[in-house]
């Protein structure tokens, strides 16, 4: 089993606000009002509070992220995205680079749960609000920006549906 102590303080980081960065990915894909973001946002933290597997790696991220909750840390730290009209480049870069981490510190077994879940988390936070329409006539559950943003996220991560 990897634990948090197999990760620089550096690589940490980066690996426990994946989850959340994932969550951001639908929200930066097709962003829509103040409701819509808070429906994704407590999606998103509800998928990082309920991880897949008992994996103590993924249990490890779960709390800490949930821990940083409860203090009202920011568990994105120090992440933003650079250029807004490469958003998602960025963000697809940052999960690959945290998936990269885990792939060379856990076992293989870990890494392909991390992946799942952090899918997992976008998936939630694209099924949170529906899009568009008019007072909820006419709106799509995931909206055809997210479903492309989604398939970037399992392409990137190496996740088949």
């Amino acid at each position: 089993m990897t634990t948090k102590e197999a990760f620089t303080d550096e690589e940490w980081v980066r690996v426990r606000r994946a989850p959340n960065v994932a969550g951001m990915s639908i929200s930066l894909a097709d962003p829509g009002g103040p409701i819509e973001l808070s429906k994704e946002t407590i999606a998103t933290l509800k998928g990082i509070g309920a991880p897949p597997t008992q994996d103590e790696l993924l249990v490890a991220i779960s709390q800490e992220v949930m821990a940083m909750g409860q203090r009202h840390e920011n568990p994105l730290g120090d992440f933003k995205v650079q250029e807004a009209s490469q958003a998602g480049a960025e963000i697809l870069a940052e999960l690959r680079a945290a998936q990269d981490v885990v792939e060379a510190k856990a076992t293989p077994e870990e890494a392909s749960a991390f992946a799942r879940w952090l899918v997992e988390v976008a998936q939630d936070a694209a099924n949170a609000a529906k899009e568009g329409g008019f007072m909820g006539f006419g709106a799509e559950l995931v909206s055809d920006r997210e479903q492309a943003m989604l398939d970037q996220v399992r392409s990137t991560l190496g996740v088949t549906a």
